[in-house]
């Protein structure tokens, strides 16, 4: 038997919108059957992975903060998606954007009188980083017809091994008892906080301003509307005078530069110095939140919060209730397969054809 999907010939916008909240619905009782099975109360896991992180100011701000990094990652790699060109490498880029643009606040550490132009010199060197090195696969792809998928996976740990090597090594603060870490950032290398005695700082509001860009190039600029034919008919796209190679070189660029300036917002703001390791797995989550947004900035943002709700929550679960925080992991991964399937459930009718074979 042959199983064959056939486009809906009239497809529904109430189904369209309501898919994604049954993919949600469906990933909550699969979730609470699991938990179950484990012993633990599944209302009590509800209240505490989905209630609990809204209930207090800081934990509020911790999911912002967390937002933040995943939807400027997230809409990046949108630009990319939607044409078709698959950049999986965002955690390099994420870590040489804080790697570079973090080099100039240990260099500017003990500099008299705050100077201002610190933080705008790192937030572009952190940009610019991440966009040169997202550009290196959109290169062997365009010249050497090399995947970018690969490349751009393996440049990950060449980054993550570079700023390992800075961190330890020529960037180590000389006075840190050899700790493996930069010094501390000054006052002028720090985002400023947007609420007074709380951890909200101004890359949460950069996040927002690249979402609503993002959202205005995509809809309102001729970029945006060739990226979106390339992504639905190349060949179409080449008889409008849209070319694969410059497309490829600019959506990596944009990619790699929003993955950059959330590395350098995470290391000039929530972390205050270089250290081996700056990332938890942005890079690879945001590809998460870029699809379960529909490659959409405003999606991306919603998705970003909800992702980033789930790991807060799954941190309480962890110490409140003994659950493992894998499990939190395996929540997220099952929330992107069902919206995904619900998705091509509402575009697409599924046949079984008896006898056949595929």
């Amino acid at each position: 038997m042959r199983i064959d999907l056939t486009p809906r010939t009239g497809r529904s916008a109430l189904m369209d919108a309501l898919s994604p909240i049954l993919a949600f619905l469906a990933a909550l009782v699969i979730g609470g059957l699991v938990v179950a099975a484990l012993g633990r109360s599944p209302a009590a896991a509800f209240v505490t992975y989905f209630m609990a992180p809204l209930s207090e100011v800081w934990s509020l701000q911790e999911v912002a903060i967390k937002a933040a990094p995943l939807a400027l990652i997230a809409t990046g790699l949108a630009f990319c998606y939607r044409a078709n060109i698959w950049n999986i490498g965002a955690e390099g880029q994420f870590v040489v954007g804080g790697l570079f643009g973090g080099w100039i606040g240990v260099a500017a550490h003990g500099i008299p009188g705050d100077p201002l132009w610190v933080l705008p010199l790192m937030l572009l060197v952190g940009t610019g980083a991440g966009m040169v090195y997202g550009l290196i696969p959109a290169l062997l792809k365009v010249h050497l017809g090399v995947s970018e998928i690969l490349t751009s996976l393996m440049l990950v740990y060449v980054a993550e091994l570079l700023l390992d090597y800075m961190a330890r090594g020529p960037l180590r603060d000389p006075a840190g008892f050899n700790f493996p870490q930069s010094v501390t950032f000054d006052d002028a290398a720090h985002l400023p906080y947007l609420m007074e005695g709380g951890t909200l700082h101004a890359g949460v509001a950069l996040a927002v301003a690249v979402v609503v860009l993002a959202t205005l190039v995509l809809g309102r600029t001729l970029f945006g509307f060739a990226v979106r034919v390339v992504g639905a008919s190349p060949r179409a796209a080449r008889f409008a005078g849209f070319g694969d190679a410059r497309l490829t070189l600019a959506v990596f660029a944009v990619s790699g530069a929003a993955a950059g300036l959330a590395g350098i917002s995470e290391v000039a703001g929530r972390i205050g110095q270089l250290q081996p390791s700056i990332s938890p797995g942005y890079g690879f989550t945001a590809i998460i939140v870029a699809f379960l947004g529909r490659l959409s900035p405003m999606g991306i943002l919603v998705a970003a919060l909800v992702i980033a709700l789930t790991t807060i929550g799954g941190e309480g679960a962890q110490i409140d209730l003994k659950l493992p925080l894998d499990l939190t992991r395996a929540f997220q991964g099952l929330l992107l397969a069902l919206v995904l399937g619900a998705d091509a459930l509402s575009r697409y009718r599924v046949r079984f054809v008896p006898g056949a074979t595929a």
